[in-house]
C-alpha cells in the first residue's frame, strides 16, 4: 500500500489500515522522531487514562488461593498415593 504526502505535509491512511488497526476520526497519532522508519502509534488521552480501571472489582474476593485454584481448573482430583502437605 502506498500513500503520497501533500505538499501540505498530509497523508490519508488507507482504508484497509485504518480498518485494521480500528482508527476513527479524531484519533490522535503520536509520530516517534528517533525511529530509523516512520513510526505512529495512537495516543490515548488524559480522560481514557483516569477512566481505565475504575470500574475493575475482584472477582474472586474473600476465596482462597486453593478454592481460586478450583474455580478457573475444575477440581483436581488426587491419586490414593499422593500425599498432601497442609501448613
Amino acid at each position: 500500500m502506498q500513500a503520497t504526502l501533500t505538499s501540505k505535509g498530509q497523508i490519508t491512511i488507507p482504508v484497509d489500515v485504518r480498518n485494521r488497526l480500528h482508527l476513527k476520526p479524531g484519533d490522535v497519532l503520536e509520530f516517534d522522531e528517533t525511529a530509523p522508519f516512520l513510526k505512529a502509534t495512537r495516543t490515548i488521552s488524559a480522560d481514557a487514562w483516569d477512566q481505565f480501571g475504575k470500574a475493575a472489582s475482584d472477582p474472586w474476593a474473600g476465596m482462597s488461593a486453593l478454592d481460586i485454584m478450583d474455580e478457573l481448573r475444575g477440581p483436581v482430583e488426587l491419586p490414593s498415593s499422593a500425599i498432601l502437605i497442609t501448613e
